[in-house]
């Protein structure tokens, strides 16, 4: 298999609660936003559940090269003249369920028009698969970073349509969505500022990735804060001083010369994700207000 998969899925499984098949057979996700991924790990009562007080949220669809891309929406009740700023949330490999749907409210109640897009619906619902390595093969492996991009490139269209100010527009990521964050942030004209949570920098160079962050730092459009655990086991933390290096080498780029980190001792893979064992309460929630204040000193609300 790819090593960048292996990597991703590796990153993902806690090794002392679950094991690659068990952790496939608890997903259950019927609709877009509904459901965890991870529903038997034992500490389900922690995930944070954020409601609908003053606030919409609706799945929706927008047109990219001619097909239908699902996208699950949360925005404030009232939309200003100007328009709201947009953000992205981007999942994990196991598309938007409710965490990152549960993200994008959070978003909304913060004044944000958010979009979570279903970036693997072409290549089927990792619900339906029974391993990971079948998801990786059959869902992520099949998904190109060129089709990716230009998803989320229509989805600025979509929102500049729809209530949102694309002069302020800004992505956020998990894990896959946290490398597809840094990769937004270097080919995408409209990002104005990224964050990205722990996503992976450097990588095997196949037809579908052929470039990883660290390839990319020189190209960068908007800058990006990354947030890193120093225990994640699939992103060593020599690959981040490898692409703090890469960044700080392009002098004449003003986005990566501004770009940051913040390495959270004893942190895991997942630290955000507050439905699995992996959530450490202190670094995601000093990780959320740095990702809030980083989106508003760029500009992005």
């Amino acid at each position: 298999m790819n090593k960048n998969l292996v990597n991703e899925a590796e990153s993902l499984l806690n090794p002392a609660k679950t094991n690659r098949r068990d952790f496939l057979k608890t997903t259950a996700v019927a609709t877009m936003g509904v459901g965890y991924v991870a529903a038997a790990e034992p500490v389900m009562a922690q995930a944070i559940k954020t409601d609908f007080e003053g606030i919409v949220a609706q799945e929706v669809t927008f047109s990219s090269k001619g097909f239908d891309v699902p996208a699950y929406v949360a925005r404030p009740k009232v939309t200003p003249k100007k328009g709201l700023p947009v953000i992205f949330v981007i999942s994990e490999i196991f598309g938007v369920h409710e965490y990152i749907a549960d993200v994008a409210r959070r978003f909304a109640k913060q004044g944000y028009l958010a979009i979570a897009p279903d970036l693997f619906t072409r290549a089927g619902d990792p619900n339906t698969l029974g391993t990971m390595a079948e998801i990786l093969k059959e869902i992520v492996g099949k998904t190109p970073d060129e089709q990716v991009l230009s998803d989320i490139s229509a989805g600025v269209a979509w929102a500049g349509k729809n209530g949102g100010d694309i002069k302020r527009v800004g992505i956020t990521g998990f894990c896959w969505g946290g490398r597809i964050t840094w990769l937004a942030c270097a080919q995408i004209p409209q990002m104005r500022a990224g964050v990205a949570w722990y996503g992976r920098l450097v990588g095997d160079k196949t037809p579908n990735n052929p470039l990883h962050p660290v390839d990319l730092a020189p190209q960068m459009k908007a800058p990006v804060l990354g947030l890193y655990g120093s225990a994640d086991t699939g992103i060593p933390l020599e690959t981040v001083e490898q692409m703090k290096q890469a960044l700080q080498a392009a002098k004449n780029n003003k986005a990566a010369q501004a770009a940051k980190f913040e390495i959270y001792p004893e942190a895991p893979h997942a630290f955000h994700a507050d439905y699995r064992a992996t959530y450490r309460e202190g670094p995601a929630k000093d990780g959320w207000d740095k990702c809030l204040a980083w989106l508003k000193q760029q500009g992005v609300v």
